[in-house]
């Protein structure tokens, strides 16, 4: 079964409250977009179009992505 991915989960209330700022959220989350940007649209023509701005925010919802605080 395929994951779905909708713009509305994860709660951006709850993303923010796991990241720290919104500041912080956005370029977490944009950063991990344009990776996989870059993993998707690299290789073969994919049949539908990956949602990889969702798909990041999801990865940092499930913690698989964390940022680093300590850069300031």
């Amino acid at each position: 079964m395929e994951d779905e991915y909708i713009m509305n989960e994860p709660p951006i209330d709850e993303l923010r409250a796991k990241v720290g700022n919104k500041f912080l959220l956005t370029c977490l989350i944009a950063n991990r977009a344009k990776e996989l940007s870059n993993i998707y649209f690299a290789g073969e023509p994919v049949e539908k179009d990956p949602k990889v701005i969702a798909i990041a925010a999801k990865e940092v919802y499930d913690g698989k992505i964390v940022a680093d605080k300590s850069v300031k």
